[in-house]
């Protein structure tokens, strides 16, 4: 992944590491505004049919978590032309998703400028809020720095600018106008996201003694994140689901950023964003060379 992030100059990227961006993004809850993401983007009767008709999220999860975070850290934490490239990637692949909504009976395609919008207010609106509920406190301009930034991701698929959100409040606003559907498929994806029957990369326990031993705590941990992504859920979200109310209590952050702190503890920052700092290092001493 980390070799994909350099494809031009090397620059700083889109963001660059002053940037919202590179601070919500290099969060743990990262994790946690994803699967929130997903779960609303779900809502969305055609979205939801693209992945359902075209995706094999199902029998190979692992595979689309690598493919998505390899996206987002690439567009986040990439030189410009990497960044591009990526963006071009998922492009070519919507050029394929088009279809008819069994429940709707509605056309859609991955690149209807409308959809693109909506998945894209629904990632950003979802990191944002799993920020606000598991990161440090950060400020209404912050907020709305982040979702400025952001826009530079939508223009790049394409989505008419005027459209795009540029503050939080802009955000908040195209969201409650969206009407939400819990089809059958979403609710079917809504258990697989929460409760994921898959219990090891590529579905299989690696051949240790008591290997079965190793579900215990991944288990617990990926059902401390399915709390916290349902506790940071809009009602209406809540509702389509029939999920419970559950408060983000002092309890459920610090369980949260104790999982969060173990697995930095055991795993170091991905590749992309270790390279990223790497090279803007290596930029900032040759620029004062």
């Amino acid at each position: 992944m980390a070799k994909r992030l350099v494809r031009g100059e090397g620059d700083p990227g889109l963001f660059g590491p002053g940037s919202m961006t590179w601070r919500i993004h290099g969060h743990p809850a990262m994790l946690i505004g994803g699967l929130r993401s997903l779960l609303v983007q779900a809502l969305n009767p055609l979205a939801m049919a693209g992945v359902a008709q075209h995706s094999n999220y199902k029998e190979n999860p692992w595979g689309r978590l690598m493919r998505t975070t390899d996206y987002v850290m690439t567009t986040t934490y990439g030189d410009t032309a990497a960044a591009e490239e990526a963006v071009d990637r998922v492009k070519a692949i919507h050029d394929h998703v088009n279809g008819v909504d069994e429940v709707t009976g509605l056309p859609y395609s991955a690149n209807d400028p409308e959809l693109l919008l909506w998945v894209h207010c629904a990632e950003i609106d979802a990191f944002l809020a799993a920020y606000r509920a598991f990161g440090p406190r950060i400020s209404g301009e912050e907020a709305d720095r982040y979702v400025s930034e952001m826009a530079q991701i939508g223009e790049l698929f394409d989505i008419p600018s005027e459209t795009i959100p540029r503050s939080e409040k802009e955000l908040i606003d195209y969201m409650d106008s969206q009407e939400l559907m819990g089809t059958p498929a979403a609710k079917d994806a809504m258990r697989f996201i929460l409760f994921p029957p898959v219990p090891w990369p590529g579905g299989r326990l690696p051949k240790v003694p008591g290997k079965r031993l190793l579900l215990i705590p991944g288990r617990a941990g990926y059902s401390l994140y399915s709390l916290a992504t349902i506790a940071i859920l809009p009602k209406r979200v809540r509702r389509a689901y029939r999920l419970p109310w559950v408060p983000v209590t002092p309890l459920l952050r610090g369980s949260v950023f104790a999982l969060s702190r173990t697995m930095r503890l055991l795993f170091p920052p991905p590749p992309p964003v270790q390279a990223a700092i790497a090279r803007q290092k290596e930029l900032e001493n040759h620029w004062a060379a």
